[in-house]
């Protein structure tokens, strides 16, 4: 969803920042990017532990995300990826099920899914669905519960390396868009069979990748 679909990371990288300033801890929004992906509490544990030194309680879970949510709901409103449309429409309309798996828990993104993409509520896999979450596979194996197929008929569209782990740990295979500030290697690295320049490129190629 962040990044593929929306012009969110923004403003998601920005409120990690601030929230983690709120509980003394300096986090780099680069880091944002390399998390991405992860559930809200995996993200605060992982960076409580690496640049606060010490685990995070219930309390600071709860309260960083509760900052968190309250600054993406004042944030500006993320854009549509440029393409992305024209993307789902062509899937939809070639068959195939579409299915959005996201760590997120933001209603202020996930609510309009379904305005946006035409994608109903009971084919999105959030952070309130998962247990471990990326770079876990299991969100992708939910995925392709929810779709009714095997690893070797779907195809994942990725931004996020702990994405791309993820759902080349389900066995997947993965088309990345390079739509943060991270290296492209690092995607290719983590799994991608393809790495895109972003979702233009993606949209511009995608009516031959399906017919393929």
């Amino acid at each position: 969803m962040d990044g593929v679909l929306y012009d969110s990371m923004r403003n998601h990288a920005q409120t990690w920042v601030e929230s983690f300033q709120s509980a003394g801890i300096n986090f780099p929004a680069y880091d944002a990017y390399l998390n991405e992906g992860r559930t809200g509490s995996s993200t605060i544990q992982v960076v409580f532990e690496k640049y606060g030194h010490r685990p995070a309680t219930e309390e600071d879970i709860q309260k960083i995300y509760d900052h968190k949510t309250a600054l993406m709901l004042e944030a500006t409103t993320p854009k549509i990826m440029p393409g992305m449309q024209s993307v789902v429409q062509q899937t939809m309309a070639a068959g195939f099920k579409v299915i959005v798996v996201t760590g997120s828990k933001q209603p202020s993104l996930i609510s309009r899914l379904k305005n946006d993409f035409n994608i109903p509520d009971e084919n999105v896999v959030s952070g309130f669905d998962v247990k471990r979450g990326k770079p876990d596979p299991e969100p992708y194996l939910m995925a392709l519960k929810i779709a009714d197929c095997k690893a070797n008929e779907a195809l994942v569209i990725e931004n996020a390396p702990l994405g791309v782990e993820a759902s080349h740990g389900a066995g997947i295979a993965t088309i990345a868009v390079n739509t943060g500030i991270l290296e492209p290697e690092i995607l290719s690295r983590a799994g991608a069979a393809m790495v895109l320049s972003g979702t233009q490129e993606l949209a511009d190629k995608w009516n031959a990748l399906i017919k393929f």
